[in-house]
């Protein structure tokens, strides 16, 4: 592990992509990265994150409490050092997402929200490129067998996004509506998607 100049914290995943640069994967940090979070989740782009509309101080507070959790994670992911993704990863049998599927021993959940490509405007192979890094990190960072991901059915391009990065497509399911004190998320017809270890090649990966 290294330490990484943003934040000082220590990175969980590092991996060096030819031509694309160093992906390096943080814990979130909701107070420090608050402000960056809210940017992300408050553009028109990332109306199915369904943060659109939350002030800054709410989602750190939903962030502070994911981080009260042992099942559910949040990552910083930076690109040659700066900020520019937002990863999850959660127990698909302590989610609800394991209420519509069979959830096998090395199961792991994934949400993904990708900045845009930078100053520069779009870079061809930026989202492969930072899916393959997160797929190391969650498949064999991890140790890992299979990722899930549970995109809005209505999210054509993230689904996409996943099939052209070798997931497979499962089954349309609808994930119950979670009404408690400290979170609430409404029902979702999501695409179910799967990724498994085996599938998954690249460039080495340091951890």
């Amino acid at each position: 592990m290294s330490v990484d100049a943003y934040g000082g914290r220590v990175a969980v995943h590092e991996q060096v992509i030819d031509g694309f640069g160093t992906v390096r994967v943080l814990p979130l940090d909701p107070k420090a990265d608050a402000g960056v979070v809210h940017g992300w989740v408050s553009e028109p782009r990332a109306a199915f994150w369904g943060m659109n509309g939350l002030t800054e101080e709410q989602v750190r507070e939903i962030y502070a409490h994911l981080d009260t959790l042992d099942t559910h994670h949040a990552f910083l992911a930076l690109h040659d050092g700066e900020p520019v993704g937002l990863l999850q990863t959660y127990e698909p049998d302590a989610d609800r997402v394991g209420e519509c599927y069979d959830v096998e021993p090395g199961d792991i959940g994934v949400h993904v929200l990708l900045a845009p490509a930078g100053r520069d405007g779009a870079r061809p192979g930026w989202s492969a490129s930072m899916l393959a890094a997160f797929s190391a990190f969650v498949l064999v960072g991890l140790d890992r067998r299979r990722v899930v991901v549970d995109p809005d059915v209505r999210n054509e391009k993230a689904i996409a996004r996943f099939l052209r990065q070798g997931f497979e497509r499962g089954p349309v399911v609808v994930l119950p509506e979670i009404d408690l004190p400290d979170v609430y998320l409404p029902e979702k017809r999501a695409q179910l998607a799967f990724l498994r270890r085996e599938t998954v090649s690249g460039p080495p990966v340091r951890t």
